[in-house]
């Protein structure tokens, strides 16, 4: 897309010790939504506030578009604090859930919206709307009205209306939730593309964790207003520091063992009577020797076999999804959740098989 003089160049965003109390309506009590956080955006950056509901993300979005003002705390867009500058002049767009077209103006006159209220001279107005239009494949539907459009459709409006003012910072909240998986999922590969292309510095709000692995630089965890572990998807997903990020981002299995020290840079847990180095157990914060802990694993980084292994099982369900298949071991009285991939290649067990389990230990993390 062409740039111009009218609008904002992409910036960072850096938020210092930003609080968000509100008042409960009925007991009058205060409610701490965002509680002392602090994250920064680097310029160009693409990054997904991630959590359940209630965790604070959509609140810590809505202080940097300026539709909440924070307790305390600022809120930095490039180098200006505008924790208290209404939202039309901190150069951002927002793109919805629910799209927030308007129905009486036809596709074109939506996307040029934003530009006219700038007061873009018409030259300016044309030449950056139809720019736009091509970007988002929206070429040929200019006088179509938002109701004549399907959902995918919408949301490439909703998108080149939010682009065409060249925002410095870019922020979305669930954009995708109303859209049916295929078309959600190919939507987000659209979206990480454009973001990437343009390089403008974009903030995402999702509960939804594949579409936050799928489009992020970085994901930052959240839960009861503070931020709990932030990182590449990959950090997270294999480096989780508690159980909530490791049950949170995909699915983990959990193995009560104990700690029994260190070999080297190895940790020695016991379980079940057998005492497993794990070369890379993370920062294993809490865990004392000799006291109980946590090993985390995911199902995929666990290997089945009906002859070796050191941990002993049952089968007590299996499920074929057609690119895998998903078994529940027990382990003892423990349910232990195990997927195998390529399941035409590998040896198939049936509800009742007894079973040996091998943890790839350089995936095992230790937790308190």
């Amino acid at each position: 897309m062409e740039t111009s003089t009218l609008g904002h160049k992409s910036s960072g965003v850096v938020l210092k010790d930003i609080t968000k109390i509100f008042q409960q309506p009925d007991t009058g009590k205060d409610f701490v939504a965002v509680d002392h956080i602090n994250l920064n955006i680097q310029d160009g950056e693409m990054v997904t506030l991630l959590g359940p509901s209630g965790c604070g993300k959509t609140t810590t979005l809505r202080m940097i578009s300026g539709f909440e003002y924070p307790t305390s705390g600022s809120v930095f867009i490039g180098e200006r604090d505008v924790a208290k500058i209404p939202p039309n002049k901190r150069g951002i767009s927002m793109v919805f859930q629910s799209y927030a077209l308007f129905p009486h103006l036809n596709i074109w006159e939506n996307v040029a919206y934003g530009l006219k209220v700038a007061k873009a001279s018409q030259e300016e107005v044309v030449r950056r709307t139809n720019a736009v239009m091509e970007l988002m494949q929206l070429t040929g539907m200019e006088r179509r009205f938002p109701n004549q459009l399907s959902g995918g459709q919408q949301q490439r409006v909703a998108l080149a209306r939010a682009v065409v003012i060249e925002p410095s910072v870019l922020l979305f909240d669930e954009p995708l939730s109303n859209l049916d998986a295929k078309l959600r999922e190919s939507m987000r590969d659209e979206l990480r593309a454009l973001q990437k292309r343009l390089g403008i510095t974009s903030l995402y709000v999702t509960h939804d964790q594949s579409e936050a692995m799928a489009i992020s630089d970085r994901v930052v965890i959240m839960k009861d207003g503070v931020i709990c572990q932030q990182g590449s998807p990959t950090e997270i997903y294999e480096q989780p520091n508690s159980r909530f990020v490791a049950n949170f981002i995909g699915k983990a299995n959990f193995i009560d063992g104990t700690f029994r020290g260190m070999d080297g840079q190895a940790a020695l847990v016991e379980v079940g009577g057998h005492t497993f180095p794990i070369p890379a157990p993370g920062k294993m914060e809490g865990v004392q020797k000799d006291g109980p802990c946590c090993l985390t694993v995911r199902p995929e980084s666990i290997l089945l076999s009906a002859e070796e292994g050191p941990l002993p099982g049952v089968i007590s369900r299996a499920t074929y999804y057609g690119a895998k298949v998903e078994y529940e071991v027990m382990l003892g009285d423990q349910p232990i959740i195990v997927e195998v991939y390529n399941p035409q290649l590998s040896k198939r067990f049936a509800e009742g098989d007894q079973v040996h389990m091998t943890l790839i230990d350089r995936c095992v993390r230790v937790l308190a």
